[in-house]
């Protein structure tokens, strides 16, 4: 072969593998392309396929749903007080805010992160790694992150601690008070004003009882505390608070009997360890002789055995029936009037119980650990005399002040007749919580301006989505369900505009750790709704965790109950 001819095959060859060498390529970017387009049109396949089965509210893919704030910071950027440089940074703030939660929900709610993270966080569970919520302890027991950092972490008390979370805040969302003293010793005197005593009981959580389960090198008998505690209740105490702590009681339990006083796999005690606390505090009241005496009331009892999974195994999103976490049996004192009907709190009672899920645990049936058998129900039996309450799952630090501030606003005097207010929260808030201020000053009663149906009435309207309330992400909190708050305008039944054309609705937004279609509602959106009073279901959803409107009037406003119509 000459040499021409051995240029011209070269040449060849090498056009050959230009070619397969761009076709490779070519068809690499393919692959590539494909698989990011592929997630995508999933997604939106699936969301479609959703809204025509009645299981989304609105139409559009979520990946538009950014668009939906554009109004909402239009509306911000023109009614919004002050210079034009202060609306702009108000309608940013809305921006920030919805992007934020833009974001959470893709992450939430993508089929590709639905189906991976499970299988993930099993291989974690497997090396003994929980999440960034949940912490796997020993022999099958679980605990909760805050709890773990608020003992391990610096005092709660500590002024660079204080002045860290003072300065916490972002765009969106206010910094927090930090300092419990001050917001306890303003509600001491806002309720001394009344004539009531409070008695503040900061309830201790599973790993000060049992650290043993979280680390076998720690000692049972060790009562763990964060170290600004001690501080804490001195400084109370000097202001004339009463503070009632059961954590060595529990502790004593504990090494005398053998018996867990916590669930496992769950954030909150045993019902045994409940019922002893309610005792004590029982004792403590009449003791102190903070009630005036009065025949006692009798009470009738059922015993009821209820089996669930732990709150914390829920967080871990693993499937429960088929995870490592079994099923915990617990055997409950069913507390019952004279009827043999369920406990229900008397709003004129003398003592009124602020509290948060350790009091709902047992009581509130929706937790899934039995009803009428919780914290308060067991204290009304062993004082013999009607209790009221105002318990919510989360924010122990304000949110039952703030609910018992709201009613007073409204001109429902919540205070009137009570002799003794129990505050009782989980003791991690101390370093976690937002101890705000809330006022307490009695108000008149709104005018009937907006929509709610009578006791008893079911009615269904249509209307306009102006303000809702924000969901927490599912897997981020201790509690599997939630309930939001929407503001609805332009009221109709049957297409006729109503009188009253607005209402404050509550609807479920999270159920078993999934956000409904309602949670994803947004300004502007269109609703069909069944609604009955909130009175009609109060007994039943008033302690479950809700989020309410950040307009302070329309908190004051009377509620409605709503479902939605498919």
């Amino acid at each position: 072969m000459d040499l021409q001819s051995a240029r011209e095959k070269m040449a060849r060859e090498q056009v050959g593998v230009t070619w397969i060498s761009r076709s490779s390529a070519m068809l690499l970017a393919a692959i590539f392309l494909f698989g990011i387009a592929v997630v995508p049109l999933t997604q939106c396949a699936q969301e479609t396929r959703e809204y025509a089965q009645g299981e989304r509210v609105i139409w559009m893919p979520q990946a538009l749903n950014i668009f939906r704030a554009l109004p909402a910071a239009w509306t911000e950027l023109r009614t919004a007080e002050g210079s034009f440089f202060f609306r702009i940074f108000a309608a940013n703030r809305v921006l920030l805010r919805e992007i934020a939660l833009f974001e959470d929900q893709l992450e939430d709610d993508s089929l590709l992160g639905r189906a991976v993270r499970p299988m993930v966080q099993a291989m974690l569970d497997r090396l003994g790694v929980g999440n960034e919520q949940a912490y796997v302890g020993r022999k099958g027991w679980l605990f909760y992150r805050p709890g773990i950092d608020y003992l391990t972490g610096p005092g709660f008390l500590d002024n660079k601690v204080l002045a860290r979370r003072a300065a916490s805040g972002d765009e969106w969302q206010p910094a927090p008070q930090p300092d419990p003293r001050k917001a306890l010793a303003d509600f001491h005197r806002a309720l001394v004003r009344r004539g009531v005593t409070l008695v503040v009981m900061p309830t201790p959580i599973k790993p000060m009882i049992h650290p043993e389960m979280f680390a076998g090198s720690m000692d049972p008998a060790d009562l763990l505390q964060n170290s600004s505690y001690k501080q804490f209740v001195r400084d109370l105490e000097e202001q004339g608070i009463a503070v009632f702590d059961v954590a060595d009681s529990l502790m004593e339990t504990k090494m005398r009997t053998g018996r867990s006083q916590y669930l496992a796999a769950d954030t909150h005690w045993r019902p045994e360890a409940m019922t002893l606390c309610a005792g004590m505090l029982a004792e403590y009241l009449t003791e102190k002789d903070l009630l005036p005496r009065s025949a006692p009331l009798q009470y009738n009892t059922a015993e009821i055995v209820v089996t669930n999974f732990g709150d914390i195994a829920a967080m871990l999103q693993l499937p429960l029936e088929q995870g490592p976490y079994a099923e915990e049996t617990v055997v409950l004192r069913q507390v019952l009037d004279a009827d043999q009907g369920l406990w229900r709190p008397d709003p004129a009672a003398e003592v009124l119980v602020l509290g948060d899920s350790f009091s709902n645990i047992y009581s509130l049936e929706a937790m899934g650990w039995g009803e009428s058998a919780g914290f308060v129900e067991q204290l009304a039996l062993e004082l013999g005399r009607p209790v009221d309450r105002i318990t919510r799952n989360d924010s122990g630090a304000y949110a039952t002040r703030e609910i018992l501030g709201r009613e007073l606003a409204g001109g429902r005097d919540r205070l009137a007749g009570k002799q003794v207010v129990v505050y009782q929260f989980a003791v991690r808030e101390l370093a976690v919580g937002d101890w705000k201020f809330v006022d307490l000053t009695l108000g008149e009663p709104l005018p009937e301006r907006f929509f709610v149906p009578a006791p008893g009435e079911e009615r269904i309207v249509q209307g306009v989505v102006a303000s809702a309330s924000r969901v927490p992400r599912s897997g981020s909190v201790p509690y599997a369900d939630h309930i939001m708050a929407l503001h609805l305008v332009g009221l109709e039944e049957q297409g006729l505009l109503l009188d009253e054309p607005q209402a404050v609705v509550y609807v479920w937004s999270m159920r078993d750790n999934v956000w409904t279609p309602e949670a994803r509602l947004r300004p502007g959106d269109e609703i069909t709704l069944h609604l009955r009073s909130w009175n009609d279901v109060a007994d039943r959803l008033d302690g479950i965790n809700r989020s309410e409107l950040d307009d302070f009037t329309l908190q004051l406003v009377e509620p409605a109950w709503g479902e939605v119509v498919q």
